[in-house]
């Protein structure tokens, strides 16, 4: 164990599975991010952020490092759409900490019409680039060292749209689609690496129909927000997803709500 790991063991108060794992999370400063960053700094785990948004994402870094008493929790800026960045942010966290155990993709977007042949093929332009690129790459950047790890698990958010679009989502649906069929794949280069013992690594998919968070709340009080996955539910699927044997949910799409 690396002095960094020692350093950041002792000053978190977690127990389980994530106690002392290194994770790093894309796409951290929104909602979902921000309660992510807070439950897994919570669990005991070293949590290294990445957003395109400097500002929220030392924002959303201080928020979860002061809750849980100094936890280790550090943010980077990176270009998750070009590879060779992901990579260097791989290798950097890596370095610094000695291991990788998990990457959680986080990084969103949302672009629709109200009917099919309203459908923009900028939109789909757009989409390709947040929900399939950045997953292509964090993937690609992260899969030898979650291979390394011992509870190495990649993490992806996804939409019940994807196996079940709607005529004013298209672009989204099939780009959630993609970014789930690709995920499948790391998951099968891990069941494949793990031979007869199964795999010691996995990709998991969790699926919402969609995500809610207080302030949606207060901006439209009369909402029901029915089916919807409150961000902190989320945070606690995320960090269970460890408390799992990785060849339990491997490849697996595990549902937050009702299956279309």
């Amino acid at each position: 164990m690396s002095s960094r790991i020692q350093e950041a063991t002792m000053k978190t108060n977690g127990s389980g599975a994530l106690d002392g794992a290194v994770v790093a999370v894309a796409g951290a400063a929104g909602p979902a991010g921000r309660a992510a960053l807070l439950r897994l700094a919570e669990a005991g785990a070293v949590v290294v952020a990445s957003d395109a948004d400097p500002q929220r994402l030392a924002e959303a870094v201080d928020a979860a490092r002061y809750a849980h008493g100094g936890a280790t929790v550090t943010g980077d800026t990176v270009d998750l759409l070009d590879l060779d960045a992901a990579r260097d942010w791989a290798n950097k966290t890596e370095k610094e900490f000695g291991r990788i155990d998990g990457l959680v993709h986080l990084v969103g977007g949302w672009r629709g019409g109200a009917t099919f042949a309203e459908t923009n093929p900028a939109d789909w332009e757009l989409l390709e680039k947040l929900l399939i690129r950045t997953v292509q790459n964090t993937s690609l950047a992260f899969h030898e060292g979650l291979q390394r790890s011992d509870k190495g698990r990649y993490v992806l958010i996804s939409a019940a749209g994807a196996s079940n679009p709607t005529a004013g989502n298209a672009a989204y649906a099939a780009a959630k689609a993609a970014a789930e069929a690709w995920t499948l794949a790391l998951a099968d280069a891990f069941r494949k690496a793990g031979g007869e013992q199964g795999p010691t690594s996995a990709a998991a998919i969790l699926v919402v129909k969609a995500l809610v968070h207080d302030a949606m709340r207060a901006e439209r009080p009369n909402a029901k927000f029915a089916g919807f996955t409150d961000v902190t539910e989320l945070a606690e699927a995320i960090a269970g997803v460890w408390d799992r044997p990785a060849p339990e949910v491997n490849g697996q799409r595990l549902w937050l709500t009702p299956k279309p």
